[in-house]
C-alpha cells in the first residue's frame, strides 16, 4: 500500500524540524512521501521543512488549513493518504498504528482519548458541534475533527470541491464520508500539549457550526427540515383545535403555523432532490 503524508503548516519553525526528524526516518517504511503545505508562513518553516528532507509546497499567502491539505492532497500520487499536525501534538506511534491499520477501509481516524484536556471556553461548543454531527450521521461519531486520519485518496478527491478553507474540513469530510456510506473506523490515540498557541477561535467555531448546518442541507436534507416542519404543524393543531372546539372558527396564527409546516416540508423535499442531484454529479 502506498502511502503519502501531508502536513499543512503555518509558522511551525520552532517545531516543524523536530516533527520531521520524528515522522521521516520513523515512517519510511510506509510511506513513500511526505508533503509539508507551507501555508504563507512568515517564519522559516519551509526552508526548515525541506532540509528536513521533506516535499515542501508553497502558498503565497495564508490561505487556511483547508486549503493546504487540499493542495497537499491534489499533489500526492498515492492511493492513501496520512495527515496529521505540524504542532508536534501527534505521535509517531500513533501515525504508524494507523498507516498499519487501514485495509479496506475508506478513513480511519484517530480519536482522541485525552480531548478533554482541550480550554474549557472550547468545550461547550464542540459538545453542541459534536451531538448536531451525531444527529445528522445517525450515529456516534467519537471524534469529529480530529487532524490525524489516513484515508483513499480517491474517495477524498470527490469531496474537496465542499470542503471549505478552514478548520473545519476535518469536521466536512468525516459527515460526508459517514453520510455517504463509507467506512469509516476510529482508533484510539494520545494528543501531545502543542507547541506555541493555537489559532482556532470563536469565530472558527461559529463558522463550523455554519458548516454543519449547510452540509445538513447538503447531504440529508429532510433530517432538518421534516423535524421543523412537524413541529410547525404540531405547534398549528395545539393552537387552533381549542379554538375550533368553542366554535370560535380556525385561529389565524394556527393557519400561519400549518401554512408554514407545509412550505417548510416542500423546501425539504426540494433540497433532498437537488442535493441528490449534485452529489451524484461527483460519485
Amino acid at each position: 500500500m502506498s502511502i503519502t503524508i501531508v502536513i499543512p503548516a503555518y509558522n511551525e519553525a520552532p517545531v516543524i524540524g523536530n516533527v520531521l526528524a520524528d515522522v521521516i526516518p520513523g515512517m519510511q517504511d510506509l510511506v513513500q512521501q511526505v508533503i509539508v503545505v507551507d501555508d504563507g508562513s512568515q517564519d522559516d518553516t519551509a526552508t526548515i521543512a525541506e532540509s528536513a528532507g521533506a516535499t515542501v509546497i508553497r502558498h503565497r499567502n495564508n490561505q487556511g488549513y483547508g486549503a493546504a491539505l487540499k493542495t497537499g492532497i491534489r499533489a500526492a500520487e498515492t492511493n492513501h493518504i496520512l495527515i496529521m499536525d505540524s504542532d508536534g501534538q501527534h505521535r509517531l506511534d500513533d501515525a504508524r498504528r494507523l498507516s498499519q491499520a487501514i485495509t479496506e477501509e475508506d478513513m480511519i481516524i484517530g480519536a482522541r482519548e485525552n480531548a478533554s484536556s482541550s480550554p474549557l471556553w472550547r468545550r461547550p461548543g464542540k459538545w453542541v458541534l459534536g451531538k448536531l454531527a451525531n444527529y445528522i450521521v445517525g450515529m456516534p461519531i467519537p471524534d469529529l475533527n480530529s487532524g490525524l486520519r489516513i484515508f483513499r485518496r480517491d474517495v477524498a478527491l470527490r469531496y474537496l470541491h465542499i470542503c471549505p478553507s478552514g478548520f473545519s474540513m476535518s469536521s466536512t469530510m468525516t459527515i460526508a464520508l459517514h453520510t455517504r456510506n463509507y467506512t469509516v473506523d476510529y482508533r484510539p490515540i494520545t494528543v501531545e500539549k502543542r507547541v506555541g498557541s493555537s489559532t482556532v477561535s470563536l469565530k472558527t467555531g461559529f463558522q463550523t457550526l455554519l458548516l454543519i448546518v449547510r452540509l445538513a442541507a447538503l447531504f440529508d436534507p429532510l433530517r432538518v427540515f421534516l423535524p421543523l416542519s412537524l413541529i410547525l404543524g404540531a405547534i398549528a393543531v395545539l393552537w387552533g383545535l381549542p379554538y375550533l372546539l368553542l366554535g370560535r372558527g380556525l385561529s389565524v396564527t394556527a393557519l400561519l403555523f400549518f401554512l408554514s409546516g407545509v412550505q417548510m416540508f416542500g423546501m425539504g423535499i426540494i433540497c433532498d432532490q437537488v442535493s441528490q442531484l449534485r452529489l451524484e454529479r461527483y460519485e
